[in-house]
Order: structure tokens, then sequence, then C-alpha cells
């Protein structure tokens, strides 16, 4: 194992519009309780810079940046919300990370059940105005963080269970789906980056492994929810999640598993403190997956730079992983 470039990352949020739907209108903010955008940057800036301080002082060498609509893209100025950093401002904050021994890396959800932050594009998927939407706020992102090594482009969870509450479901399937997944390949690849994707669509489609591409990285995550640990064989529930680790190293693919410790709190309310979840999965990993592919471990807290609470959650999380080491 490289132990120079093996990677050690943390992923945390400028934008908060992942996880919610878009409408111009801002009296339908009541109907759409729960997943109404936020049209101005929430963001906290002294929790960011103090979550960014301590992910440096922890040892973590790379940080998966949400942008999101947190940043006016130039050639996109439409998507961005009140109060979001300007390029200038972005490539400063750029420089700090590099500074601290940080890789920043971009990560924009084209995933359409976490594209609130492309706003009323989200509701023209699959249309040559989606495309050159898409594809300029993957060149502009390209540029401002220099042509990065990586841009994570999301991917996870558009199934219709998880837009079961929206108002507009719009689910790709089938080949549909795999056009415009190999179209988002190639366009980050002709900026100049990797591609980089949750795995999650391989759980349930056992043709995700033999169709795409080698060149993409792959985090598959698995945070252990329901405690069933991993001895495959004597799992319920999430063996397909366990599996896939499996099945993309037997395929070649370079992988950067994931963990988190969102639902930390749930663990200690039901049941005896597990977690070790992180720690865990490290373990299987290292075990299980060839040291040519493994090219490292991500956090994922899942908690926003908005307040001490959530500021806590990173501080955790950073802790469990540096722990399992």
């Amino acid at each position: 194992m490289d132990n120079k470039n093996f990677i050690k990352a943390v992923l945390l949020h400028l934008s908060h519009n992942m996880w919610c739907e878009w409408s111009d209108d801002p009296a339908d903010d009541a109907r759409l309780a729960g997943r109404a955008p936020e049209r101005a940057l929430a963001l906290n800036e002294d929790i960011w810079r103090r979550s960014v301080d301590l992910a440096a002082a922890k040892g973590m060498n790379l940080l998966l940046i949400d942008v999101g609509d947190a940043v006016a893209f130039p050639r996109r100025p439409e998507l961005a919300i009140k109060g979001a950093w300007s390029p200038d401002r972005m490539k400063e904050e750029l420089a700090r990370i590099r500074k601290l021994g940080m890789e920043p890396i971009p990560k924009l959800n084209f995933s359409n059940t976490h594209n609130g932050w492309l706003k009323d594009y989200r509701r023209m998927v699959s249309t040559p105005e989606y495309y050159k939407a898409c594809e300029d706020v993957i060149r502009d992102v390209a540029e401002i963080f220099d042509h990065p090594r990586f841009l994570h482009i999301g991917y996870d969870e558009e199934t219709f269970s998880h837009q079961r509450n929206y108002d507009f479901v719009a689910v790709r399937q089938g080949e549909l789906w795999w056009h415009d997944f190999l179209w988002f390949v190639s366009t980050v690849e002709k900026a100049g980056m990797r591609a980089w994707v949750w795995s999650d669509y391989g759980w349930h489609h056992p043709e995700f492994v033999k169709r795409c591409p080698k060149s993409v990285l792959q985090s598959n995550w698995y945070y252990d929810e329901l405690m069933e640990g991993f001895d495959i064989p004597k799992m319920k529930n999430h063996k397909a999640l366990v599996q896939l680790f499996l099945d993309l190293d037997k395929a070649g693919f370079e992988q950067v598993p994931c963990g988190s410790n969102w639902n930390s709190g749930y663990r200690r309310k039901n049941g005896p403190q597990r977690n070790d979840s992180m720690k865990e999965l490290m373990a299987f990993c290292r075990k299980n997956i060839a040291p040519a592919n493994l090219k490292g471990f991500m956090m994922a807290t899942w908690a926003m730079c908005r307040g001490e609470a959530e500021f806590a959650k990173i501080r955790e999380g950073l802790d469990i992983f540096t722990g399992g080491l």
C-alpha cells in the first residue's frame, strides 16, 4: 500500500441544496415543507473554516467539497443563490486548503434525487438544454478548481422511493440511465478530470459492474445502520451493499469505500455503542480488496457547516475515521 498516496478523505458541504425540490416561486416553500431550497447561502464560514482546519490537523489529505449552487458559475450565473462565493473567493479557499496539505476535489451531484441545486434544469433532464447546462458547470468547476484529478458526480439514490414525496419525480431507467451516466463520464473526462461516483446503482443492477467504465473511481458506501456487520452469509437485509465491494474488486475497479457516523445517535439509542462501523469497514476492505484497487477511504458525516452541533458531528466523524486507520 502506497501510504503517501493513500486517500484519507472527508466530505464537507458548501451548498445544502442536494436534498430539495426547486421552485422559482417562494410561496411554494410552505407546500414543499421540509424540501424547500435554501435561497441564500446557509454556510457558517467560521464552522466551515474550523472543520477544514480540523480535517487537516487530523491528517486528512483530500477534501471533497459539495459545491452545488454555493459558487457562482461564470457560464451559468442563474444557478447561484444569494451569497454564493465568487470564483475568486473559491480559489482563495482552495489555495488555503492546499497550503494545509489537503487536495480539494469538487462534487456536483447529478442524481435527479439530489440536484435541487440545478434549479429548473432538473425538470429538463435528458434534454439538450439540460446537457448544455451540465456541461457548462462541469467546465466551470474544472477551471475554478484548477483542473483537479477528479470530479465526484454523485449519481446516488435516483429511485422512485427516494423521490416519492417530491411533487416532480424524474427517475432515469434502463438505457436512458446508461446514456446519461456515460455522457457525464465522457464530459468529465473531456474537461480533464476523472469521474468519481457513488456506487449504489450497482446494489440492484448487476450490469453496473460490467458496463461502467473502469476509469470511474468507485465509492460504494455502507454505514451498517441495522448493525448487521460484515459477515455476508449471516446478513439479512444489506448483503448486496457489502457484496458490491467484492464485485467491484473482482472486476478491477479502483475504490475509495465510504463510511459515516450520521446514525451514531440511533445506535446509542437502540443498541450497544457501535461507532466502530467505520473501523470494521476499513478492516473488511483491507482484507477483501486488492491493495492495487484500494485507493483510500472516505468519511461522510452528512453534517452541514452551519452550527456547533453539526461541527461536533464532523469532529466525531474525523475522530472515528482516524481511529480506524
